[in-house]
């Protein structure tokens, strides 16, 4: 288990959540950061999930500390000392007692991050932590009250963990008092060049140089790449171009990619509207001419296909009426296929789930 006790970096949150999806995310912490329910912030690795719960920190005018600890690096054996404490000689090697990260955070915020990989007999005792504000530590019977406010992470879809056996309910309805979703960063575009810039920022003052410039083709490499490592990434990306720029400014030829399998540009695993989101984002950067009517034409068109040229079913899968179909079809040439198809015997497409075998 690994745990955090450092000071936050000082951010700007304006420079940070720049694109609406992240102001929207940033509306709904600020409205609810004075309150002492438990957060439970989702979204996929490497997002910004623990800036978030550092600013719910920040603004919930606690006093005590913020204290992160990683629930991915767990050890099934030291894991509840670690968390709740032990009294000396409770186990080999507990010369002294100590306090847990509970108690550690008393007054503050606890951030326990990839809960969703926290070991079940765990999830019991956090559960009781939760009920009754107090953690009992390992080889005692005397209670400690607590004052702690719980935020909790994870990239796990806790519901399929809970069908799975992995994850307990009633731990999860207690957590998911408040849930915040966290976009990836290829939905919040408009965060890209803001954080790019500012990690630019930290690690020039960590090398004691002045900032160099970003180049416009680096900044448009930068927006047109999809983000698979998400915030971590790019910050990963910026700090290696740092250090390789010359002249004091980063060319795209200083922007260094990890090519890994299964990266969002090619990945089979990447949801079907991601990915056309993406797309259409580097689209917008260049766009042909008549790209509206284009992408509808497409659609149309591979719908079509789709259906083996069946304007019904066609119309059924696109949500619309048959007769704005038609008018579709007409519009790009599409009404007559099925006929020529037919005078050339040739199937409408034998790979369709529509098509009669």
């Amino acid at each position: 288990m690994t745990t955090r006790n450092d000071t936050a970096l000082e951010i700007d949150k304006a420079v940070i959540f720049n694109d609406p999806k992240s102001q929207q995310v940033l509306a709904q912490i600020n409205r609810v950061a004075l309150a002492d329910a438990p957060i439970l912030i989702v979204g996929e690795t490497g997002t910004g999930k623990e800036l978030l719960a550092r600013h719910v920190h920040a603004r919930s005018e606690r006093e005590g500390p913020f204290i992160a600890v990683n629930c991915g690096a767990v050890t099934q054996s030291l894991a509840e000392s670690e968390l709740f404490g032990h009294q000396a000689g409770s186990f080999t090697g507990a010369t002294d007692s100590r306090a847990g990260w509970f108690e550690a955070a008393n007054g503050g915020t606890l951030f326990l991050d990839e809960i969703g990989d926290l070991p079940h007999a765990l999830q019991v005792k956090l559960l009781r932590v939760l009920q009754e504000r107090e953690v009992v530590r390992v080889g005692s019977r005397k209670p400690i009250a607590i004052d702690v406010r719980l935020v909790a992470a994870t990239n796990v879809d806790l519901p399929e963990a809970i069908a799975a056996g992995r994850f307990r309910a009633d731990l999860f309805y207690r957590l998911n008092v408040i849930t915040v979703n966290l976009p990836p960063l290829r939905d919040r575009p408009g965060d890209v060049l803001p954080l790019a810039r500012h990690f630019v920022s930290v690690y020039s003052r960590r090398l004691n140089a002045p900032p160099p410039l970003l180049a416009a083709e680096a900044a448009r490499t930068l927006q047109h790449h999809s983000w698979p490592g998400n915030v971590r990434e790019l910050e990963n990306v910026v700090h290696a171009a740092v250090l390789l720029a010359s002249d004091g400014e980063i060319q795209s030829q200083d922007l260094r990619f990890a090519n890994l399998p299964g990266a969002f540009g090619g990945a089979a695993n990447a949801a079907p509207l991601d990915l056309i989101s993406y797309q259409l984002q580097r689209l917008f950067y260049e766009p042909p001419p008549d790209l509206h009517r284009r992408i509808e034409e497409l659609t149309v068109r591979r719908a079509f296909v789709f259906c083996g040229h069946n304007q019904v079913h066609t119309a059924k899968l696109l949500g619309m009426s048959r007769n704005v179909l038609r008018k579709l079809l007409k519009r790009f040439g599409l009404i007559d296929i099925q006929a020529r198809l037919r005078e050339q015997n040739l199937p409408s497409d034998p790979y369709s789930p529509w098509t009669s075998r």
